[in-house]
């Protein structure tokens, strides 16, 4: 990325100002980064965890997979999901509150006894099954915005910082040059002068 600028004065203080505001922001993005790195990282291992839970109770429960053809699937419904959102390093992330279940009435007399468990059971799987995927959901959430605060330290600290550190040395250099320019010329005039005046 050029940096557009003048040799001038004005320019070489927009320049400054630029580059100590990227100065000043590059530690800030970087600890930023760091803690939402940890923060995916957080939600990917809950999010495996929550995998082999969710996998390990299935197959405790696929012995009984007899019983389960006897089982109204409608007596137990998801009626709300509630969430709430949590900054985490100035990224906005979703938190699981709660999760409302509808339990359908039923005569506990005219089914069997199992049924209370089975339905204790749906609710558990249904729960470790929606955190699941919240965690999942999370997990891209918070690496969509490290991917985001990488690419922007990496704009500063490998492209503009030193584009505007490059920009302010040429600026630096010419205004030294003409400077120097000047201060001869200025000798050279002073040089004639005093010649004219000794040799009328």
């Amino acid at each position: 990325m050029a940096i557009k600028f003048q040799y001038n004065k004005t320019s070489l203080q927009n320049l400054n100002k630029q580059l100590k505001v990227r100065q000043r922001a590059l530690p800030t993005l970087q600890n930023k980064e760091s803690a939402l790195r940890l923060e995916v990282k957080r939600a990917k291992n809950r999010a495996e965890e929550l995998d082999r839970m969710l996998n390990q109770k299935m197959k405790e429960y696929d012995k009984m997979v007899a019983l389960w053809g006897e089982f109204d699937p409608d007596l137990v419904t998801i009626k709300d999901v509630h969430l709430s959102t949590k900054k985490i390093a100035g990224a906005k992330t979703p938190v699981l509150d709660d999760i409302d279940f509808v339990i359908k009435k039923f005569s506990v007399f005219n089914k069997p006894p199992w049924f209370l468990d089975g339905i204790a059971i749906i609710r558990e799987l249904a729960e470790i099954a929606i955190e699941r995927e919240f965690f999942h959901k999370k997990m891209e959430l918070l690496d969509y915005a490290r991917k985001k605060t990488t690419q922007k330290v990496n704009l500063y600290e490998k492209v503009q910082i030193p584009g505007y550190e490059d920009a302010i040395r040429k600026i630096k250099r010419f205004m030294e040059d003409e400077e120097n320019l000047s201060k001869s010329a200025q000798k050279i005039v002073k040089q004639r002068q005093q010649n004219t005046e000794a040799n009328p």
